[in-house]
């Protein structure tokens, strides 16, 4: 008699990035399981899951136990998760509290690099959703019809070095610059909202987005979708430089289109 196919699991948050995720993998023909927290719950995501779970995001024990009993062979994390409000409503149990304690920093990276080590600690390894999902990673080149001036090239290569820099420091992975100089830094408030502050200091700007050098590939990587070109033409920005296969691009083919309408330059940069 063959043994079941052992699962996928997804830990998701919010936003389309699970539910893509989750289509890939029963695409795939692979048996999955889905983890999401009270008040965060997709009820799409119910329809695709073989098993469902909404736990308080403060319950990393139960999640575990979850993983432990229910075949699992690879999990991946995708999605937002609103953390300030669910952390002041739940309790966390034993192990969460185990886990919070031990932990020397407590940014995003640090968090999940200590939960896909706890999880990886019970046989079930943690993967990139982009394992099944490789066309969401942003391809190398200038990907609209338009092409950045000379000028604009020399912008991109300066944001690059200065983004990484910040990215180094764990602050953000956007900076926004102007003729060399950098006019708005991305922290708390996220691409968007640092987008339209730029805006209120300069126009004609060069919005870059990275991969923080020391950020783990399987979580978090730099994104942008439509909000993004929406939020640069508010700000009168005018070009998007994206670090090619180290950042995901929702909605590419509508985000190049409302580009090309509007003039906005669009370019995927490998940074080694």
């Amino acid at each position: 008699m063959n043994e079941p196919l052992r699962k996928v699991a997804l830990i998701a948050g919010g936003g389309q990035y699970p539910l893509l995720f989750a289509k890939a993998v029963k695409k795939a023909g692979k048996p999955l399981l889905v983890i999401t927290f009270k008040g965060q719950g997709n009820t799409d995501l119910v329809k695709l899951a073989d098993e469902y779970y909404e736990i308080p995001i403060t319950q990393f024990g139960k999640l575990l136990e979850i993983l432990k009993k229910s075949n699992t062979e690879e999990v991946a994390l995708a999605g937002h998760i609103r953390k300030n409000k669910a952390i002041l409503t739940a309790r966390p149990d034993r192990k969460t509290f185990s886990l919070w304690r031990k932990l020397k920093t407590r940014n995003d990276d640090e968090i999940l690099r200590a939960v896909a080590r706890e999880i990886e600690e019970i046989g079930v390894k943690v993967i990139s959703p982009t394992k099944y999902l490789p066309e969401l990673l942003t391809p190398e080149g200038v990907l609209t019809r338009k092409k950045p001036t000379s000028a604009q090239i020399e912008d991109v290569i300066y944001g690059f070095a200065m983004a990484k820099a910040i990215g180094e420091l764990d602050i953000g992975q956007c900076v926004v610059v102007k003729d060399r100089m950098v006019v708005a830094v991305e922290a708390l408030e996220g691409t968007d909202a640092t987008i339209k502050r730029a805006g209120t200091l300069m126009k004609d700007t060069v919005v870059v987005k990275v991969f923080k050098p020391s950020q783990d590939p399987r979580f978090d990587l730099p994104s942008v979708g439509l909000k993004t070109i929406e939020s640069m033409i508010e700000a009168k920005a005018r070009v998007l430089a994206l670090e090619a296969g180290r950042s995901l691009f929702f909605d590419r083919e509508k985000v190049l289109s409302l580009a090309d309408k509007v003039g906005i330059v669009v370019v995927g940069v490998r940074y080694e």
